[in-house]
C-alpha cells in the first residue's frame, strides 16, 4: 500500500503542477489578432428567463465594435421576461441591427437548441456566434474568436470562460463561489492541460463560432437537437469533416447562480456525467485532476508516510498556486485568502461527485430526470 499511496501522490502533485504551469502558460498569450477578413456575423443569443446579470451580459454584446454586426435574441415563451430586457436594449441602441424570435416549436430534447433551429431564419450573415445568454463578454471579443474562420481549415472557434459567482454573500453566495471554483479551479484548468498536450476535443457554450456551411454540412442544428452535450457534439461533428477546432485567446465570463446545496450538487453532477457519456475513458482519468482529495488519499494508503506527507503538502501548495493563477487577473478587494478554505471543500465535494458519476447515467435538468445514453443524447425517465 505505502508504493500506491506514494504513486497517487506524485501522480497528483505532478497533475497540480501541469495545471499550473498551463494555466500561466494561458495567461501571458494576451495579443488578439485581428480577423483577415472582417465578414459580418450574426450572433444567436437563445434566452430562457431573467437571469442573473442577463442585462449586463447582453449589454456587453451589444458594444461591440464589429462591423456588419447581427444579434437575434430567441424565446419560445412570448411571456419570457427575458424579452423585456432586449426590447431595453433595441431602445437603447436604436442602430443596431436586432432580431427578436419568439416561437414555442419544439425540435427534440434540448430547449436550447430548439431555439437555435428556430432563429436560424433569422441569421442573415454566413459567420455565425452561438453564445449563452449570461455570458458577458470583453471589448474586442467579436474581433478575436471571429479571427480564425478566415481559415478554411477551421471548423468551430471555442472561448475558454471564468466562472462569477451571482451572489455574493449568505448560503446563495457560498454555493455559488463553490459553484464558480469548480468552473476556476477544476474544469477550465483541465482543459488548458489538454491543450497543452494538443487535444482539442472540445467545444463551449460559452462561445462557439462557425461558418454557415460547416454548420449545413453536418446537418445544422437538428444534428444535436436531442444531445444533452450540445456545444461538445457540435464540435465533434466538425471534426469528423475534417476540421480544426481553435481554443481561441479570448476569455469570457460566466454568471454562476448556484442558490443551495442541491442545486449545485444536482448542475455538477450533470457536467459530470455529461461528460462521462461522451468520453468515457477521459472521464476515468480525470480522478488525478483532484489533486487535493487524491494525494490524501495516497497519504492514508501510505499510512501517513513522511515521503507521502510531503507529496500532500507540495500537492497543497500547488494547488493553492492554481487557485491563484486560474482566478481573475483584476484587481481584487483584498478578500482572495480569506477564500482558501473552500478549495479542500471544492476539491473534495467534485470528487465524490465524480466518483458519484460511475454509478448511474441519471441527469436531473430543470423539474425533469433524464437518462444520458453513450452518443450524449439524453431520454426522459418516466
Amino acid at each position: 500500500m505505502l508504493a500506491l499511496g506514494l504513486l497517487l501522490g506524485a501522480a497528483a502533485l505532478g497533475y497540480a503542477l501541469t495545471a499550473y504551469l498551463a494555466v500561466r502558460r494561458a495567461r501571458n498569450i494576451t495579443s488578439l489578432s485581428p480577423p483577415a477578413d472582417r465578414s459580418p456575423v450574426t450572433v444567436l443569443k437563445p434566452l430562457c428567463g431573467a437571469e442573473p446579470g442577463l442585462a449586463e451580459a447582453l449589454r456587453s454584446l451589444c458594444e461591440q465594435a464589429y462591423p456588419g454586426l447581427q444579434i437575434v435574441f430567441g424565446v419560445q415563451d412570448p411571456a419570457d421576461p427575458a424579452l423585456q430586457v432586449v426590447r431595453g436594449l433595441q431602445q437603447h441602441y436604436p442602430a443596431l441591427d436586432i432580431a427578436v424570435v419568439i416561437d414555442p416549436t419544439r425540435h427534440g430534447f434540448s430547449a436550447k437548441v430548439s431555439n437555435l433551429i428556430n432563429m436560424m431564419r433569422a441569421a442573415r450573415h454566413d459567420w455565425l456566434v452561438l453564445a449563452d445568454s449570461d455570458v458577458r463578454v470583453p471589448p474586442g471579443y467579436l474581433a478575436g474568436v471571429c479571427a480564425p474562420l478566415a481559415d478554411p481549415s477551421v471548423g468551430i472557434v471555442t472561448c475558454p470562460y471564468r466562472g462569477r459567482p451571482a451572489h455574493a454573500h449568505g448560503g446563495a453566495g457560498l454555493y455559488s463561489r463553490l459553484g464558480a471554483l469548480f468552473v476556476n479551479d477544476w474544469f477550465m484548468p483541465s482543459v488548458r492541460v489538454a491543450a497543452l498536450f494538443g487535444s482539442r476535443d472540445f467545444a463551449f457554450g460559452a462561445t462557439i463560432a462557425l461558418r454557415r456551411a460547416a454548420l449545413e454540412a453536418i446537418g445544422g442544428f437538428a444534428a444535436i437537437a436531442d444531445q444533452l452535450a450540445d456545444d461538445y457534439r457540435i464540435g465533434e461533428l466538425t471534426r469528423r469533416q475534417g476540421l480544426r477546432t481553435v481554443l481561441s485567446e479570448v476569455v469570457v465570463d460566466t454568471a454562476i447562480d448556484e442558490r443551495s446545496l442541491r442545486q449545485l450538487v444536482q448542475h455538477v453532477t450533470r457536467w459530470l456525467r455529461t461528460i462521462r457519456a461522451v468520453r468515457p475513458g477521459g472521464y476515468a482519468a480525470a480522478g488525478v485532476t483532484f489533486s487535493l482529495p487524491v494525494a490524501l488519499l495516497g497519504w492514508a494508503l501510505a499510512g501517513g508516510a513522511p515521503a507521502a506527507g510531503a507529496l500532500l503538502f507540495a500537492t497543497a501548495a500547488a494547488r493553492v498556486m492554481l487557485h491563484f493563477a486560474a482566478g481573475d487577473p483584476r484587481p481584487t478587494d483584498g478578500r482572495a485568502w480569506q477564500g482558501l478554505w473552500l478549495l479542500p471543500v471544492s476539491d473534495l465535494l467534485g470528487f465524490a461527485l465524480w466518483c458519484w458519476g460511475f454509478a448511474t447515467r441519471e441527469v436531473q435538468w430543470r423539474q425533469m430526470r433524464y437518462r444520458v445514453a453513450r452518443d450524449g443524447s439524453a431520454h426522459p425517465i418516466t
